[in-house]
């Protein structure tokens, strides 16, 4: 008896977590990299951006992150390094256009994840994520959202908001 009323206790404390995906696209990124051989489809991010970055890290720091996910490019990795180096983890890449597979993967996640993409794909990941569609492409002059999807149990909950200058 004791031992199948620890077993629903465990049950139950483990549909209470809640699982975080913290969504953004790149920050703002150069139009080339003046000097360098590098062409414009994989610019580095501008010293905004950068900060933007930094600016990332100080909104998350209280927010576990276990995992982290990029697309490989610049842009995207480098908005997502300060992150990564505060906690500690490595940088696991996706395909710039994310599949089921992949979105499988985020589901299957027991830790919070931060997710950076870019203006056309941010939006697939929310909806694919959440199975509603709060979100179409992003414009691309805009850099300041942190969306945030949440699972507790079988409820999903979407948040948007702001960070960064």
């Amino acid at each position: 008896m004791r031992c199948l009323l620890f077993l629903s206790l465990l049950l139950l404390l483990a549909s209470c977590t809640t699982q975080r995906y913290y969504i953004v696209r790149h920050a703002e990124k150069a139009a080339t990299a003046p000097g360098t051989a590098m062409t414009s489809s994989d610019p580095p991010l501008t010293d905004a951006g950068k900060k933007r970055a930094e600016d990332l890290k100080e909104v998350l720091k209280t927010k576990k992150i276990g995992y982290i996910f990029s697309t490989n490019t610049v842009r995207t990795r480098e908005t997502a390094e300060p992150t990564r180096a505060y906690f500690g983890l490595t940088t696991e890449t996706y395909a710039p256009m994310p599949d089921e597979a992949f979105i499988s993967r985020l589901k299957a996640l027991k830790k919070n994840a931060l997710i950076v993409g870019h203006s056309n794909t941010v939006d697939d990941i929310v909806n694919k994520l959440s199975g509603n569609n709060y979100l179409t492409d992003l414009p691309e002059t805009e850099y300041n959202h942190l969306f945030i999807v949440s699972k507790k149990g079988r409820k999903w909950k979407f948040e948007s908001l702001y960070y960064g200058q």
